[in-house]
């Protein structure tokens, strides 16, 4: 055999020994997506339950009590205060109201081959043949979990919708859709229900529904990160999506401590909740002269009134829930990286413009200073991110 023929099939081994390993790597990355997701579905679906069950032992000790309302309040307060100092976060008052309405809204069903299966309470399903509405035993949530389809998120999402019957609706839909919360939301918001009930063409209308858009894909990611999933197993939630964006962070939280003007940490990437709406400050600080919060949030891509709109909910969620007494006023500090460039903009909230001026300004970085500095910055870092992935 010759050498040039030797050569031809060892490539050819080498070929097929590729394709085998390819496909290898291909099935365990498969199998273990796979795996992570139905991890996280299936603590979503025991949490979900369990909330259920939270919002029936409020419920029964309310009526069990023939408590005032105005003494119930103060009870869930008191369970707030002391579930979160033994749990962590996810059961203020307003969580536990949530609970307690997740109860009042759903029914658990036994179908006839003994299935059980929650469904949001409405007047046209009392009637429905076949099914049975039960009441699991107290304390029995690690069984029923397996009654709730959805996620937490979705539940809570659809809580928000008054009407019973589009309620029903939606999540009916969902579940025959395998809608995600982004999709389930993007349908309310267009009153998706609205419009199938006075269409003439309702099964065209429902078939256009299923059709998800790219921007409703949830990622494994953001699936596992769910920020309600991550409160009920009490887990921090610190990081971002964008390598650039969180290296431009780091480094600008280490510029502005290191200017010697007054500035001392606080938070990274801090988590809060305004309505339903789950949100991150980028970076908090704190100014020892100004004595007040430092809200500065990052953007990829140029400036718009939308994220001055965003930096003064930031700034009313902090005066409200963060500012301890005798501290000034918050400022908010809005970064724009775009390519080649930055803007920075400073936002008062409810600071008067002269003091702002006379006293802030005066002991707050130069946004020039800070332009600067982010343009540095990005070329740096595009450059180091080019040449790791030169070399990868």
């Amino acid at each position: 055999m010759t050498k040039k023929r030797i050569k031809k099939n060892v490539e050819v081994i080498v070929s097929r020994s590729n394709q085998d390993y390819g496909r290898l790597v291909a099935n365990i990355s498969s199998l273990l997506e796979h795996a992570r997701r139905t991890t996280a579905r299936t603590i979503n679906s025991i949490l979900t339950a369990t909330y259920w069950e939270i919002g029936r032992r409020i419920v029964e000790f309310e009526q069990g009590g023939s408590i005032r309302a105005e003494y119930g309040e103060r009870v869930l307060i008191r369970l707030a205060d002391d579930l979160t100092l033994t749990y962590g976060r996810g059961f203020s008052s307003r969580n536990l109201r949530q609970m307690r309405a997740f109860f009042l809204g759903w029914e658990i069903w036994q179908t006839p081959s003994a299935k059980l299966e929650a469904r949001a309470k409405c007047r046209t399903l009392s009637g429905e043949s076949g099914l049975e509405i039960v009441q699991p035993p107290s304390g029995q949530s690690g069984v029923i979990h397996i009654a709730f389809p959805l996620s937490w998120s979705h539940y809570v999402r659809l809580l928000s919708v008054e009407n019973h019957q589009a309620r029903a609706f939606y999540e009916s839909e969902t579940i025959r859709g395998g809608w995600s919360v982004r999709q389930l939301d993007r349908q309310i918001g267009t009153q998706f229900y609205e419009r199938t009930t006075h269409s003439k063409r309702q099964d065209l209308m429902l078939a256009r529904g299923q059709q998800a858009k790219p921007e409703d894909m949830v990622s494994l990611e953001d699936e596992i990160r769910d920020p309600y999933l991550l409160e009920f197993l009490n887990l921090k939630d610190e990081y971002s999506e964008n390598d650039l964006e969180e290296a431009i962070i780091r480094h600008l939280e280490w510029f502005l401590l290191e200017l010697g003007t007054g500035f001392t940490f606080v938070a990274r990437q801090k988590r809060i909740r305004i309505g339903d709406e789950w949100y991150r400050i980028d970076l908090l600080l704190f100014h020892r002269k100004l004595k007040c919060l430092v809200i500065i949030d990052l953007k990829i891509g140029k400036f718009t009134h939308a994220d001055a709109g965003q930096m003064n909910l930031y700034l009313n969620y902090v005066r409200e829930h963060l500012m301890e007494q005798g501290e000034s006023e918050p400022v908010g500090l809005i970064l724009c990286s775009a390519k080649n460039d930055a803007v920075v903009h400073y936002a008062m909230g409810g600071i008067k413009a002269k003091v702002f001026a006379s006293h802030y300004l005066t002991n707050l970085p130069n946004e020039e200073t800070l332009r600067l500095e982010i343009v540095k910055t990005q070329r740096l870092l595009e450059t180091r991110f080019k040449e790791d992935k030169s070399h990868a």
